[in-house]
């Protein structure tokens, strides 16, 4: 993990710089593809799923070394050709591995977040999944374990099978000719994104789109159908460990209520968006049409606030790349006290930023905490010992923040100026 994490300590500012980039580049051109909060919560969830990463919140039910082991039954040669066998045997597993995600209900809620935004921007990439706490991709990758693939082969090319799939998230590049008969195209995963009926469910390939062809899910992008972003059934807000359970916990709900027992067995494995018939009568979900116009979520805000929130962003974006760059001097249990104090701050601001009504308490309380976390005794002293730096950015970190909000709860209670 510290060296995964050391790798994230140079792709995370690599990934904010191209977004950035890409919002001056709209800015510019008049094709503005960000929306403030949106992005915000995009970069959020990216690190919610970072820190799920390098803390190792995964329950491993089967291991690639494991199956290795038992189902090797040649040897390649180190060289160049074994990663490249390798690499196409990731990408292949990658795509069944999409399509379960998209095709059953259960798997579709570790999938959702990556979809839940309504815009389609670099930003969107980084909306990645932390409720995929079970680890059974290894399943997929049975022939890279026939073909006897060390596991030190997989583990290094994984990430970068990832990465490579950060660029096309872009409405910014058009069709690119002959690349779009192998490759995975920005057009491609427009589609893929895309809530349109002829749209949905298809390009679910991830680096190369040979798969989609040869087993009937590719989809050109047509001129006379725009893409339409998001999903069917709208998350409504900014807070992506909501958006991560969301779904979950609709199905928990309907296999309360439903009186069928084998419903409440079997729905989690039917369909995506599969609901058992008498909890669909009772609590009716609204789903959107492309076929008329919707409101985007994007609920409005002052541009104090949004100051506030960039404040918030900037600063725990700070506390994670210290992290990562200080990652070999936590032990186990003081990492995941860090990182679980960061998954409570971006909880924190995401949700108030939706104005749910416990949420200003909710964020001064985990502000004190955030003090409290740093002026304990026992972790004042590791602190100031092994990373001063950590320490002090989090005391004037923390208290900042509680003067921020009372001067927000103050401007919210502050009656609306007169016009004329």
């Amino acid at each position: 993990m510290e060296i995964y994490a050391k790798v994230l300590l140079w792709v995370v500012p690599f990934f904010i710089i191209f977004i950035i980039v890409e919002i001056a580049y709209g800015h510019y051109t008049g094709k503005q593809t960000h929306t403030f909060m949106d992005t915000l919560s995009s970069l959020s969830s990216g690190m919610t799923n970072i820190l799920k990463d390098i803390l190792g919140l995964i329950v491993v039910i089967i291991s690639y070394p494991y199956l290795l082991e038992k189902l090797s039954i040649i040897k390649l040669e180190n060289n160049w050709f074994l990663y490249a066998i390798a690499f196409v045997c990731i990408d292949f597993a990658s795509y069944w591995i999409h399509r379960l995600n998209h095709k059953i209900n259960f798997f579709w809620n570790q999938h959702v977040i990556h979809h839940s935004s309504e815009e389609f921007n670099l930003a969107c990439a980084l909306r990645q999944s932390i409720s995929n706490i079970f680890g059974y991709s290894a399943l997929f990758l049975i022939p890279a374990a026939v073909l006897g693939v060390p596991h030190e082969v997989i583990t290094v090319l994984a990430p970068l099978h990832l990465f490579g799939q950060f660029w096309y998230h872009t409405q910014h590049i058009g069709k690119l000719g002959i690349l779009e008969y192998f490759l995975v195209t920005p057009s491609q995963h427009r589609v893929h994104h895309a809530i349109n009926p002829i749209y949905i469910d298809k390009n679910l390939a991830a680096i190369f789109c040979v798969w989609d062809r040869w087993f009937g899910t590719f989809q050109e992008e047509l001129d006379e159908e725009p893409p339409v972003y998001g999903v069917l059934k709208p998350v409504r807000t900014w807070n992506p460990l909501i958006i991560n359970f969301q779904h979950l916990w609709a199905m928990i709900q309907d296999a309360w209520y439903t009186r069928s027992w084998k419903e409440k067995l079997t729905l989690w494995w039917r369909p995506t968006g599969y609901r058992p018939d008498d909890v669909a009568l009772k609590f009716p979900r609204k789903k959107i049409s492309t076929e008329s116009p919707f409101e985007k979520y994007n609920p409005e805000m002052s541009n104090f606030k949004k100051t506030w929130a960039l404040f918030q962003w900037i600063c725990i974006t700070v506390l994670l790349l210290l992290l990562l760059s200080n990652y070999e001097s936590f032990t186990s249990s003081q990492a995941l006290l860090m990182g679980g104090l960061i998954m409570v701050s971006i909880f924190g601001f995401t949700s108030l930023m939706d104005d749910y009504q416990w949420s200003y308490a909710f964020e001064l309380g985990r502000n004190f905490l955030g003090l409290l976390f740093f002026c304990l005794p026992y972790q004042s002293d590791f602190y100031l010992t092994h990373i001063p730096g950590l320490f002090y950015f989090g005391i004037i970190y923390f208290s900042l923040s509680i003067v921020g909000l009372q001067l927000l709860d103050q401007k919210k209670k502050l009656p609306p100026m007169n016009e004329g």
